[in-house]
């Protein structure tokens, strides 16, 4: 509940801040509507000409033509983010090729160790051990 206090004496503390600094008068809604077509004071700074404000709105549109260095930038940056993803997929891939490998030759190793296993397990003397009486090729 404290801390619901601090929070309220805070907002307040900065609501009568900002009520007595002299660019909030700047800042609020005049109530007379004739000043509105010739700003004075602060104002004058802070907005510009309905032609200046539609051109500016005109040249950095969506449909605005780009320079060709801003395209060339783009496509740097394009180029750079496919780059790096490239990169992380070959490095993924390659983690996943060298897991595969070494599944691989573990399987390989189980499937040699059980194979010996089985062999000494029927040895029955009779005949050499298997590892002698491999054919030729």
């Amino acid at each position: 509940m404290s801390c619901t206090y601090a929070t309220l004496l805070a907002l307040l503390t900065v609501l009568f801040a900002l009520s007595l600094s002299p660019e909030a008068d700047s800042a609020a809604v005049p109530s007379s509507t004739g000043s509105a077509k010739d700003p004075q004071g602060p104002l004058k700074r802070i907005f510009m000409k309905e032609a200046d404000a539609s051109n500016f709105f005109r040249r950095r549109s969506r449909r605005g033509v780009k320079s060709q260095d801003e395209i060339n930038a783009e496509q740097r940056l394009v180029l750079a983010a496919d780059e790096r993803k490239r990169e992380f997929h070959e490095e993924k891939r390659n983690e996943f090729e060298s897991h595969a490998e070494e599944e691989h030759d573990e399987q390989d190793e189980r499937t040699r160790e059980s194979t010996e296993q089985w062999r000494e397990f029927h040895y029955d003397g009779m005949h050499p051990p298997h590892e002698y009486n491999r054919h030729a090729i």
